[in-house]
């Protein structure tokens, strides 16, 4: 198990076993770099063994705290998880400031105890039975004890028809689940309990009062807290207003110019190159490096890049993202990047939808018009009116929506699936627009977690997320809505609190691309031609069942004549296919 997830943790691992408990562990060393650090680690009375992934950011002031009650012997923030779970038991969870899955073993009691952080940033997944429990930060690692491997096909459904992951605690694997983000666990006496000790709709106040000092504020603290560390750190930089904001403040209150910053760029006439944005700061920076992922890496890359995620991938764009971390790995050991902020700033399009809604059930017409009025003006684009629609149809309505979109579906399959799936209530049924970003936190947002956090381990790098600092993510979410969308504009309190500091280019964009890629020319090169028709003319494509192979003929027709754009759904094809043949029929 911990050879499968080496990458992990390359500088370090161990193992703790007594009877029927095995605990493993693999290091990747940020805090306090000796052999201190080494886990499983005790306590200093050797009642208590624990394994972590992830940081405890606010560490030290904890360790302030506890130090009349703990005696520490190493500076890492690993054992301030002891220090805690001995003072308070599992109401340490709320003084953790951080990014976490741990499991810890009482000797004593004969119990353990495990956990994740509130929002999913670090994986815990788990498989079951009467007679064991393996759990693993990887499900690759938890594949080396399981004989019998089965897709787990309402995740496939979801992935083909609904373009979601990581909505449930279930995984593409049958059997294999994720202890949920904000849950803990005790085992004793061989009974498992599983709870929710984080329930971020609860800590939502709203509120009439907003300050964009104090929003400002919060980011930066956030951003101090995770600037922590005893190795390098850089910055992922997409050219988008969150990775940005994260390098303005930086810059601007750090002092530090000389930070390494990560872009993936593509060529000044490709329609996601974001370069006129990134070289923003190049009068500034003093370290920025690019990556120039196209359809030849892509090729070389696809299958590896698979492998390392696990699980099917939504779309391509989160190759961008492992070539970026694949850059930064040569300069640095940690990264920032502004993940999260779309959820809780209502990034996309469809949060306009939800808006709308909103205003038109409060019969505030008004201010309806108003907002249509600046989105059209804005952004010269009618995505938002298709949400605003599917959202005020009925549940029927919004599934056959779903349907007629993915059409490359077995009809069998879907008939046999449709009924089970959640996510049409989950996602497409907001009432108002704080529901719909409270519903992303608790339903959309880890599959980005978990694909950035797949991508980074891959490469030994650690990925923190300031955006999702608990303080910051509750603030936020607190706020009226015009404080988030304002005249057709959203983020609108994270461009007026940072209007000083950040570039005005970036400040004042609309466009919304993060780490896209041209998938659609790229999938039209031979080398993709050859790879795709081979693919759906095979026998094990076809006998899974999941797809009309004659309507994906038809459309990939289409595709290479440049009639359509259906790379997305290509690349579900290619990425389905892979992972079948690696994870499950292999």
């Amino acid at each position: 198990m911990k050879y499968a997830i080496k990458h992990r943790g390359p500088d370090d691992d161990g193992i703790y076993i007594n009877k029927n408990i095995g605990l493993g562990h693999v290091r990747l060393s940020i805090i306090d770099l000796t052999k201190a650090g080494h886990q499983p680690m005790f306590s200093w009375n050797k009642k208590i063994v624990l394994i972590s992934n992830g940081e405890i950011y606010n560490f030290i002031e904890l360790k302030e705290e506890l130090k009349e009650s703990y005696k520490f012997e190493t500076k890492t923030d690993t054992e301030v998880i002891i220090a805690a779970y001995l003072k308070w038991g599992k109401n340490c969870l709320e003084k953790f400031n951080g990014d976490f899955s741990f499991v810890l073993y009482n000797i004593d009691d004969n119990e353990i105890f495990g956990a994740r952080d509130r929002f999913g940033i670090k994986p815990f997944y788990y498989y079951h039975d009467n007679d064991i429990f393996i759990f693993a930060s990887e499900i690759k690692a938890i594949l080396t004890q399981i004989k019998t491997r089965n897709p787990n096909d309402k995740s496939v459904f979801e992935y083909l028809i609904l373009n979601r992951t990581d909505q449930t605690e279930e995984t593409f694997y049958e059997n294999i689940l994720k202890l949920g983000h904000g849950k803990c666990f005790t085992i004793k006496n061989s009974k498992i309990k599983i709870e929710k000790w984080y329930d971020l709709k609860n800590r939502i106040l709203i509120t009439k009062e907003s300050n964009f000092d104090e929003y400002r504020d919060a980011l930066t603290s956030s951003i101090r807290l995770r600037l922590r560390s005893d190795i390098p750190i850089g910055v992922c930089l997409s050219g988008g207003i969150d990775s940005s904001s994260i390098v303005s403040i930086i810059i601007n209150n750090f002092n530090k110019n000389d930070i390494d910053t990560f872009s993936a760029v593509y060529g000044e006439n490709e329609l996601a190159d974001e370069r006129k944005y990134i070289d923003e700061y190049s009068k500034v920076l003093k370290n920025m490096h690019y990556t120039y992922p196209n359809s030849n890496t892509l090729y070389d890359d696809f299958q590896k890049f698979i492998f390392a995620q696990s699980e099917p991938v939504a779309s391509i764009g989160p190759y961008a993202q492992y070539k970026v971390m694949e850059l930064a790995k040569k300069y640095v050991g940690v990264t920032l990047d502004g993940q999260g902020a779309d959820e809780m700033l209502a990034g996309y399009h469809y949060f306009f939808g939800s808006y709308f809604k909103e205003l038109l059930k409060k019969k505030n017409l008004i201010k309806l018009i108003v907002e249509i009025f600046y989105y059209i003006k804005n952004h010269n684009e009618l995505l938002a009116f298709k949400y605003f629609l599917l959202y005020s149809i009925p549940l029927n309505g919004k599934k056959y929506f779903n349907r007629k979109y993915y059409g490359n579906i077995n009809e069998e399959f879907y008939k046999r699936i449709n009924i089970n799936s959640e996510i049409y209530q989950n996602l497409y049924n907001p009432t108002n627009l704080n529901d719909s970003l409270l519903d992303h936190f608790e339903y959309k947002l880890e599959h980005l977690l978990k694909w950035e956090d797949h991508n980074s381990m891959n490469f030994s790098i650690e990925s923190r997320v300031p955006f999702l600092d608990h303080n910051l993510v509750e603030k936020t979410l607190s706020l009226p809505t015009d404080k988030i969308i304002k005249k057709g504009t959203t983020k609108y309190i994270l461009r007026e609190s940072l209007k000083d500091i950040l570039p005005k280019k970036i400040r004042l964009r609309n466009d919304k691309k993060g780490f896209s890629t041209p998938s659609d020319k790229w999938f039209r090169e031979k080398q993709f031609q050859k790879l795709i028709i081979d693919i759906i003319h095979s026998n094990s494509f076809k006998e899974r069942g999941y797809l009309n192979i004659k309507e994906c003929e038809k459309k990939y027709t289409k595709h290479i004549k440049g009639e359509i754009d259906i790379s997305k759904d290509i690349w579900k094809w290619i990425n389905l296919d892979v992972w079948f043949k690696e994870f499950i029929e292999k």
